[in-house]
């Protein structure tokens, strides 16, 4: 998974939609504390530095050292490369010690992970009983009728041969991943919740967005340009129709949570 984001880790840096408030807050109500998270598959640090101004302290891993070297400073976080595999090892020396932790966190990740080897190293460090794990995911962003509607062919069709079958849990919003976790309190079941992210982009900073996908980066390899000179044309004439040329796009999330028991 990691190799699919090596080469557009600066584009992914760049154009990806810092996660609402909201979010955050709504996790940070159904741990039992604020001490210590693990935010996994962290990537460039979005979520680290938001669940950094809530935990004292937060353990950011990802498989991907390229991402790791663009992520931001912050007291509170520590960033560490791990296998893929996470030994028990690997997991005690580099993420922490068993039931300690208040929160698992997964941003945008968890479609790519051997879920079942995940779920017991998360249960081996959550707090029992009541320790988190929140896993979302962001779905295809909306802008306007005219740029969607040129969006849902590039997506649908002109991107389609180039994503990894993971993918599709993304597009059922998490909605069919196995999630043996019990519901958080103030919640009858575990998810998917839904919240919007919102990012202010040009038409450049959207194709740079576009530009930092998976199937992006594995068409190229392929020898193949999926934003040709016909597709930016399309994208250019619906983008510019209304006059505008910087346009809130919205990322909508959905999040999965639950929490563990007493054993």
């Amino acid at each position: 998974m990691a190799e699919l984001f090596v080469k557009q880790a600066k584009e992914y840096s760049e154009s990806r939609p810092t996660y609402p408030q909201q979010l955050f807050d709504f996790i940070a109500s159904k741990t039992p504390s604020h001490n210590l998270a693990w935010d996994v598959g962290t990537g460039t640090g979005q979520a680290a530095l938001s669940l950094a101004a809530i935990y004292d302290k937060v353990i950011a891993t990802d498989t991907s050292a390229a991402q790791l070297e663009l992520a931001a400073p912050h007291p509170n976080i520590t960033y560490r490369c791990t296998t893929a595999a996470v030994t028990t090892d690997e997991l005690q020396t580099k993420v922490g010690s068993q039931s300690t932790f208040d929160l698992v966190a997964v941003a945008q990740a968890m479609h790519w992970f051997d879920r079942p080897a995940f779920y017991d190293r998360a249960k081996w460090l959550l707090k029992k009983p009541g320790g988190v794990l929140a896993a979302w995911c962001y779905t295809t962003p909306e802008v306007d009728a005219a740029v969607d509607a040129v969006f849902h062919q590039f997506y649908t069709v002109d991107s389609r041969p180039y994503w990894d079958s993971a993918r599709g849990l993304v597009d059922r919003k998490y909605e069919t991943v196995e999630f043996p976790f019990e519901p958080v309190d103030g919640l009858d079941h575990t998810g998917p919740v839904r919240f919007n992210a919102e990012k202010e982009m040009d038409l450049e900073g959207f194709f740079t967005y576009l530009r930092s996908w998976s199937a992006y980066q594995t068409a190229k390899e392929k020898g193949v340009e999926l934003l040709t000179g016909d597709v930016v044309d399309r994208f250019t004439t619906a983008w510019s129709g209304d006059g505008v040329t910087r346009k809130t796009v919205v990322f909508p999330v959905y999040l999965r949570i639950g929490k563990v028991g007493s054993s």
